[in-house]
């Protein structure tokens, strides 16, 4: 009987064994220290810092104000706020806060990424030629050297760059703060790794820079629900893979609940989804036409929701093994007991690793008890996110953590890394 499913477990086990191997190995690369980097200081390049905004009121004159105090020339960036079918007073909010401010109002496509290609367009008609655009969410906050790290970046010839992905709320709930340290590990694990090796990372929505010539090359026409990734996989396709600045470090807003948490990462994982359906096919043919074994780790970024389906399937199935042996087991044949003794051992040293490095506040250490709950309710949710990839509905995150950049001692980074800013609690926020 074992020899029938043995025609599905043992090809499924080669395929758990290859993707662990590779996320342990990667991780590796993300811990070990930072190569020395040589910065271009002189700024060269003109920016259009751009950050979409849909009922944003309560966080946007922030954000606004922070940007206008980015140790970069005045002359060489503008501000521009796409005020996005908005109800409220974000529009008239950034304005005054000193932002150039675009109102769109569309019925039938909503979202970030047609909020984006509507001002890009724009920006390609003005008198300023901007040589790259950055982009923001209306919920962030930007360390002052922002810029400047973008500029060395882009002097030095890298067209797509993702910055680093910080929290600015990971001490309010358990559900911030496990969200901050699943992008801390992420951050490191992931894109720092992929940097270090010469693959490519991934856009990650906000604090991202991209040359104003591949926009209007390529084209943005990114409008699905993680418009992020899929622009990225578009310009894989054309041989432009995204780099990684570690120093260019933007501070994102967490969701407090966790229903916020799981409607948030459902839409993600929705995304996901739908681009891996249609990414996933192309990739693979140009990496194999051209031997290109970065676009062919595009694939493997794409691949990861229907791996943790298929890795959840294998420990249904495992457990069921436990009473009823049905299929051979050939693990243990594949790689050495020892080897899985290390892995295991490794996927709790190396997270800890990365919160020493970046000096990880006392709070965070204690929210490493629930960070198991987050990880393993992406199962549920990436399930739903596959049952729903085909719909489009953008979800709006509601953001009320409206800090001032004024309120946040933010200390310089480091050769370990970045370090955590320190705010205010919530409820400390009307005596600053």
């Amino acid at each position: 009987m074992g020899s029938y499913f043995d025609i599905i477990m043992i090809p499924l086990q080669i395929v758990i064994v290859f993707f662990t191997l590779y996320y342990f190995t990667l991780s590796l690369f993300g811990i070990l220290p930072r190569k020395k980097e040589k910065k271009i200081l002189t700024p060269k390049t003109r920016f259009a810092v751009i950050a979409a905004a849909h009922n944003e009121e309560r966080v946007i004159g922030q954000l606004v104000e922070n940007l206008k105090m980015l140790r970069y020339p005045k002359d060489m960036y503008d501000i521009f706020v796409v005020a996005d079918n908005c109800t409220d007073h974000t529009a008239d909010v950034a304005r005054k806060a000193g932002a150039k401010v675009y109102e769109r109002f569309n019925d039938t496509e909503k979202g970030k990424g047609f909020a984006l290609e509507w001002m890009f367009r724009k920006i390609f008609k003005m008198e300023t030629v901007y040589d790259a655009v950055v982009i923001f969410d209306a919920d962030n906050l930007v360390h002052p050297d922002f810029l400047i790290e973008m500029n060395s970046r882009y002097c030095k010839g890298e067209r797509l760059i993702q910055g680093y992905l910080d929290s600015k709320n990971p001490n309010d709930t358990w559900v911030s703060g496990v969200f901050a340290i699943s992008f801390w590990i992420t951050n490191a694990c992931w894109s720092l790794a992929k940097y270090n090796i010469g693959l490519s990372s991934v856009l990650g929505g906000t604090g991202m820079c991209i040359s104003v010539d591949i926009l209007k090359k390529y084209g943005w026409q990114a409008t699905c629900l993680t418009e992020d990734m899929e622009f990225t996989m578009k310009s894989l396709l054309e041989g432009i893979p995204t780099t990684w600045c570690d120093n260019a470090i933007v501070y994102d807003e967490k969701a407090l609940t966790f229903k916020q948490s799981w409607n948030q990462r459902k839409r993600w994982a929705q995304g996901h989804f739908d681009v891996g359906e249609r990414y996933i096919p192309k990739l693979l043919k140009e990496g194999l036409k051209k031997h290109d074994i970065v676009i062919l780790d595009g694939v493997i970024d794409l691949i990861q929701p229907y791996f943790l389906l298929i890795s959840t399937f294998f420990v249904i199935c495992s457990t069921i093994y436990s009473f009823v042996p049905f299929y051979t087991n050939v693990l243990y044949a594949i790689l050495p007991y020892e080897i899985w003794q290390v892995i295991g051992i490794g996927q709790y040293v190396v997270p800890a690793v990365i919160l020493l490095k970046i000096h990880a506040a006392p709070k965070s250490w204690f929210y490493t008890i629930f960070y198991p709950i987050f990880v393993y309710s992406w199962i549920p949710i990436t399930f739903l996110g596959f049952l729903h990839r085909h719909e489009h509905v953008w979800s709006h995150t509601l953001h009320t953590r409206g800090i001032s950049f004024n309120d946040v001692l933010v200390p310089e980074s480091s050769e370990t890394g970045p370090k955590q800013i320190i705010l205010p609690k919530p409820e400390e926020k009307s005596k600053n």
